[in-house]
């Protein structure tokens, strides 16, 4: 790792209280940037998460994608961790945090719309974020490109029936411009962009032209995130110094979440001997959110000023720290990840 990527949570850390400051003595700049929305997805926000992914998706050969039907055991994995636990652990968690054991620190008349945001957060995978998670717990490529797929796809059928079962609804309104646009401008638009990129590299100067160009875009995408952070904290700077309390409270159950999903996803993983390139991704896919969406899903629902929208903005503002933990965590146990029985047999096959 370069010395840049190596202290890279001080990089966020330092984005954070910059966002946060800026938000509180900017708003005005802020809201400028955050009303440049198409569906409530901010392009400006895009924009970077295109810089941010593109770079790994350039890495990626369609060709070798039939190769991913060898990681069937962590898509697995991620699935069930994905649609089978993480909602209901969520709504578990929200329960038990907001609904008993922190209740008198909070508004009483906005208790169910916190943990209905809560478990709208849960119910949604991330889409594009991912992708950085990834490549900086040297994750194999094309499992997660193939994975993030195949979620955007049960997303559309079983993410509704998730969360009216949980929130006792018998229909929920799900934003579909925001869905349909999100996945197209995280997913197809920078594979599109990304292919294209490759293959005239490929075409110009070969594989050590490829190298060349990935070495360079390598910063570009951390700079982009580190930006993204700068926005997204720039947006919620006010809501951050006016409710402090609220958002760590807020926090707890999300915090919980994450490591528990993670680490669950990573341990199965090991359990049934799914290489580390292929753990790492599935643990990271299976504890991230997609807030672009929970956040639309919570204002159509509950109304912008609600708990709801408030909850699903708090793992916005967590998403980006918690994971970078995860990566380290994954990161710094490969060696005793590896010694599992299971993924040396597998790793012999």
């Amino acid at each position: 790792m370069s010395t840049f990527e190596r202290y890279l949570t001080i990089w966020v850390a330092l984005c954070i209280v910059a966002g946060v400051a800026l938000g509180h003595f900017m708003p005005d700049v802020f809201q400028l940037i955050g009303g440049f929305e198409v569906a409530r997805v901010n392009i400006p926000v895009a924009v970077l998460i295109w810089l941010m992914i593109i770079p790994m998706l350039v890495k990626i050969d369609f060709a070798a994608l039939g190769e991913v039907r060898e990681h069937w055991r962590g898509i697995g994995v991620t699935l069930f961790i994905n649609w089978a636990v993480k909602p209901f652990s969520m709504a578990a968690l929200g329960l038990l945090f907001i609904g008993y054991l922190f209740r008198p620190y909070l508004p009483a008349g906005q208790i169910d719309s916190y943990i209905a945001g809560l478990i709208i957060l849960a119910a949604a995978p991330c889409t594009a974020m991912v992708f950085v998670w990834s490549n900086l717990s040297d994750g194999e490529p094309h499992f997660t490109l193939s994975q993030v797929a195949l979620n955007d796809v049960i997303m559309v059928f079983a993410f509704a029936p998730i969360v009216g079962l949980l929130l006792g609804l018998s229909a929920i309104t799900v934003p579909w411009d925001t869905l349909v646009l999100s996945v197209v401008l995280y997913i197809v638009v920078p594979v599109i962009i990304a292919q294209a990129l490759r293959k005239k590299t490929l075409k110009d100067g070969g594989e050590q032209a490829l190298q060349t160009l990935l070495g360079k875009l390598q910063p570009v995408s951390l700079i982009a995130l580190l930006t993204t952070l700068v926005l997204l904290f720039g947006f919620q700077g006010e809501q951050i110094i006016a409710q402090p309390t609220v958002i760590a409270i807020l926090a707890v159950p999300i915090l919980i979440q994450v490591y528990f999903n993670s680490g669950l996803a990573y341990l199965l993983n090991r359990k049934v001997g799914s290489a580390h390139c292929v753990a790492a991704p599935s643990s990271l896919i299976g504890a991230s959110n997609f807030f672009e969406l929970a956040v639309a899903v919570a204002i159509s629902l509950f109304g912008i000023d609600s708990g709801a929208a408030l909850a699903t903005v708090v793992g916005v503002l967590v998403e980006v720290p918690v994971m970078l933990s995860v990566v380290r965590i994954v990161n710094g146990s490969k060696a005793w990840y590896e010694r599992s029985p299971a993924v040396q047999r597998n790793s012999l096959r």
